[in-house]
């Protein structure tokens, strides 16, 4: 894991902003710091280097033996001591012991055919003067960031956007991006800075001549319904099957010169990966779990329990609203996004116990919701529309009680309100609307209430579903799959990289120079996951159904038996709650004025609204009062125009 900037320019580079944006990246990459000019210098590569595999012998950037071909790497490729022999054996020779540089030989060797090649979660950009080209690749799931922009037909790269920030790029707010945010449909290509774009999940960005063509290696496939209703696989087979993959992209993770602990919750996906980790490990992995005050969130308990059960290492990290009242601000510009919930800055809080225990890798659990059908809008989906002729009354008592159960994430993952009209868009091209859109769109309907009158009135004709849906191959992707696939394959296309791998992820990890290793978005695991009967996934209220049953070996029996609660933080709770104090204190500031997006009135009037209500309608409130705050600190921050 590391940071990276590649650049062509056009002219020559100006090293003192090469370094400072270098230095801007220093928290991904704090062990070396490593650049490539042409001999022209208007073209160069720079690395900041977290090293983990090959410690001594691994900086970057890295180059062919003419010196004409460089790479620079962000992120680790699994299953790359094979390739490597392989690679040798038909003649490469190598230069460092870095996993990174197989991607080096593997395009010398293929071109952009290599990326289909690569396995694990990685950005980086190849500069080829052979060719005249810069090519920038990015992972199959967008576990690691990658942007870029086109300035003046200069091209620049970045892991981050601070980075591009440094080398002179305009921080101006994208009016388009900032309202599909709002909806949680932001484009993947797009970010909320004017002018600076993101290259998208499973694709490689061709820059030449100032110009930059974006082309996909890999997408997330389901088979039809009708192909999946002639599985004649066992439902043991199919258990072990899965267990079979799960436990090797495990197994791969495990690969490091370095130790590899693991971050734990009360949820069956990080104690399924510790209990893998742990069987396979010779020694006692540590396992590092948040602790919340209020008890409908804490599952410090649970979690014990587990790493009690496989003979891991418990260390429990203490979470209060004051924490992340005073974090809020740093984790709000290592993400350079908006927030709508805590949950980011407990990670970020996390990630800074974890790094100060002294590790650099950590096993995480994202990516089994997406993969198995984890959330409950899911559930809601499969109870509505593959019910396979279930009683109305016994569905509608299964809706009942899922809602009653997830209080503690109530009008976010969870809704009992009519969906707005603007979902007749949904209905048209999909001839149904998947729950958790109905879900986002009151909650973005109801944030657009709260915009200025002049940005509403700009934008409020915009359709935010219809846009999105219209960008991704419908036709090619969900034309005959079940409603269960259509919803994950839209969620994970839609959410997936810009929110949950970004605020729960990569960047909160990397603020503290942590690498997150992600078993479940191995690909291979994705494949086998995609071809699993509807029942497999979901079975009556029971999610994720063949993890439970793949791994109840290894977690404990409250694990095994528990319902899923998504992570999330509380929500504010007494008039003197530190929260409420770091809310109202932003809601004064000058910044608050200055941001052009939300109505200082209408959000102060929110405030108050959220002090005075009753306890099950505050985590709505706050999450677009979250907003609020989380986009005046931004624009504050970034010097936003």
């Amino acid at each position: 894991m590391c940071g990276l900037i590649a650049g062509i320019f056009n002219r020559k580079v100006e090293r003192r902003l090469v370094d400072k944006a270098l230095a801007v990246l220093d928290h991904r990459g704090p062990d070396g710091v490593g650049a490539w000019y042409s001999e022209d210098q208007t073209w160069m590569l720079g690395h900041a280097r977290l090293s983990i595999i090959g410690l001594h012998n691994g900086t970057q950037p890295i180059a062919n033996g003419n010196g004409d071909v460089q790479i620079v790497v962000n992120g680790e490729f699994y299953g790359y001591r094979d390739i490597r022999e392989n690679l040798k054996q038909s003649g490469c020779d190598f230069a460092t012991e870095s996993d990174s540089e197989i991607a080096l030989h593997l395009y010398l060797q293929e071109g952009t055919r290599c990326f289909s090649k690569l396995r694990g979660e990685y950005a980086g950009v190849i500069a080829d003067k052979r060719n005249n080209i810069m090519i920038g690749f990015r992972d199959r799931f967008g576990i690691k960031p990658l942007f870029y922009t086109v300035q003046n037909n200069e091209v620049i790269f970045g892991s981050e956007i601070k980075s591009l920030l440094a080398l002179g790029v305009e921080s101006k707010w994208d009016r388009q991006s900032v309202f599909e945010e709002v909806f949680m449909t932001r484009s993947h290509e797009q970010t909320l800075f004017a002018g600076i774009h993101s290259v998208p999940p499973g694709h490689y960005a061709i820059v030449q001549n100032g110009d930059v063509k974006l082309y996909p290696y890999w997408d997330h496939h389901f088979p039809t319904a009708a192909e999946l209703s002639g599985d004649d696989r066992s439902e043991q087979e199919i258990i072990d099957g899965f267990r079979d993959v799960l436990s090797d992209a495990v197994k791969e993770r495990m690969v490091a010169d370095v130790e590899v602990a693991s971050y734990l919750s009360g949820g069956i996906d990080s104690c399924a990966v510790l209990g893998l980790a742990q069987q396979q490990s010779t020694q006692k992995i540590r396992a590092f779990t948040l602790a919340f005050e209020d008890a409908l969130y804490d599952e410090s308990k649970l979690a014990r329990q587990q790493a009690d059960l496989v003979g891991a290492e418990y260390n429990q990290i203490p979470v209060s609203s004051q924490h992340i009242a005073d974090n809020y601000r740093a984790a709000v510009w290592h993400a350079e996004s908006i927030f709508f919930n805590g949950h980011g800055v407990a990670k970020y809080i996390l990630s800074k116990a974890v790094r100060d225990a002294g590790i650099k890798v950590v096993f995480t659990g994202e990516g089994a919701d997406e993969m198995l059908g984890g959330y409950p809008p899911f559930r809601r989906d499969v109870l509505l529309y593959n019910n396979e002729g279930q009683d109305p009354a016994t569905v509608q008592k299964l809706l009942d009680d899922m809602y009653e159960s997830n209080k503690a994430t109530r009008g976010v993952l969870t809704s009992d309100s009519t969906p707005p009209d603007e979902l007749n868009a949904v209905v048209k091209r999909l001839g149904w609307t998947p729950s958790w859109i109905e879900v986002l769109a009151t909650m973005g309907k109801s944030t657009t209430d709260i915009f200025r009158k002049d940005f509403a009135e700009s934008l409020l004709s915009t359709d935010p579903y219809g846009l999105t849906l219209d960008r991704l191959p419908i036709n090619q992707r969900l034309k005959g799959r079940d409603p269960l696939n259509q919803a994950m394959y839209l969620w994970t296309k839609i959410l997936l990289p810009n929110f949950i791998l970004c605020y729960l992820g990569d960047r909160m990890e990397m603020a503290h120079s942590v690498e997150g290793r992600l078993p479940f978005l191995d690909h291979k695991v994705a494949e086998y996951a995609a071809t699993l009967p509807i029942n497999m996934k979901v079975r009556g209220m029971r999610e994720k159904h063949v993890l439970r049953e793949a791994t109840k070996d290894v977690i404990i029996d409250d694990v095994y038996n528990r319902e899923k609660h998504p992570f999330t933080t509380p929500p504010a709770q007494r008039d003197d709650d530190p929260m409420f104090i770091m809310f109202e204190d932003t809601l004064n500031s000058k910044a608050l004025a200055e941001q052009p997006i939300y109505d200082p009135a209408l959000a102060k009037q929110l405030f108050l609204d959220l002090k005075n209500s009753p306890p099950e309608e505050r985590f709505g409130k706050e999450g677009i009062l979250q907003r609020i705050v989380s986009t005046t600190l931004m624009h504050e921050q970034f010097s936003m125009s």
